[in-house]
């Protein structure tokens, strides 16, 4: 299916208010592969590299929960220099790790299968991937590069362009790793501020999709707690359970200060209406929202 030239899903995204709470795609990890030549739809699975390359770093990455996702830097590579590959691991318990390495040719990727079981550093700077994966949507590259180049101006290090990471209807969406940070609709001159905020834990309500070792309905949890008492730390909130009874989600939190100790989130899940949700869409689909019901704090 073709990107229709008129229909920006962004645009009609915003224009329908669409809340991106709770749409963080889950994940304990994430494979990156640097790649600057053309990014096909599907990403590292479509390079013209061997199968026998590709599907044991594939399934390496499957093994640990890992999403594997092409990078590249913002602007013109630099002659001579290899290109990189990293694993980079988060779970619940805010336990993190990275482990980074180079490839010059096909084969030298094989070296990601024995790193994603490695430990990895926990000592590295945090990773900030911008999608610009203009191929899979339009949006993602008109929306997503401009915000690259914002961070790249103050982090140049830090930051990487990416492919697809879902919700492209909230483009520019920004990923923070390893903490698996979701950010959307982020405007180049907010990117700066938004990933400050979060470095100085000022974590809000505010462009966060959610964080992505939690499910939905905890996502959407821990943002309504930031909506109602502020910006917190990413390890500020911890979702003790989420217990799900028909369409409703109960989804007890423990809090650090100064949040409230304790709070009890009550939501109703609900199917919205239907819209074409990508620039591709061939028709019109639904996706499930949450709706706060009740936040009970003690």
């Amino acid at each position: 299916m073709t990107q229709s030239g008129d229909f920006r899903c962004a645009v009609q995204a915003r224009l329908r208010g669409d809340d991106q709470a709770g749409t963080a795609a889950p994940a304990h990890g994430w494979v990156l592969i640097e790649h600057h030549g053309p990014w096909p739809f599907g990403g590292f699975a479509e390079l013209p590299i061997d199968p026998s390359i590709v599907q044991p770093v594939r399934h390496a990455a499957q093994r640990i929960g890992a999403r594997v996702l092409l990078i590249r830097r913002y602007g013109r590579r630099a002659a001579g220099v290899p290109l990189r590959w990293a694993v980079l691991r988060y779970d619940a318990a805010g336990n993190h790790s990275q482990q980074w390495g180079t490839w010059t040719t096909d084969e030298d990727l094989l070296q990601i299968v024995p790193g994603t079981e490695a430990p990895g550093r926990t000592d590295l700077p945090p990773v900030f991937l911008v999608c610009t994966h203009g191929v899979h949507d339009a949006c993602c590259a008109i929306r997503g590069r401009p915000v690259a180049a914002a961070l790249t101006e103050v982090w140049p290090e830090n930051t990487w362009e990416c492919s697809h990471v879902g919700g492209d209807r909230f483009a520019a969406n920004l990923l923070v790793l390893p903490s698996g940070v979701y950010f959307g609709e982020v405007e180049p001159a907010e990117a700066v501020e938004v990933v400050r905020d979060l470095l100085h834990g000022r974590v809000s309500a505010s462009h966060l999709r959610g964080y992505a070792d939690l499910n939905p309905p905890a996502q959407v949890a821990v943002i309504e707690v930031l909506r109602r008492f502020g910006p917190a730390g990413r390890h500020a909130i911890r979702v003790e359970k989420a217990v799900r009874a028909g369409e409703r989600w109960r989804v007890l939190l423990a809090c650090a200060p100064p949040l409230p100790p304790r709070i009890e989130v009550e939501l109703q899940a609900h199917q919205l209406p239907e819209a074409k949700l990508t620039c591709r869409a061939p028709m019109p689909t639904q996706a499930v929202g949450f709706a706060l019901v009740e936040l009970r704090a003690g």
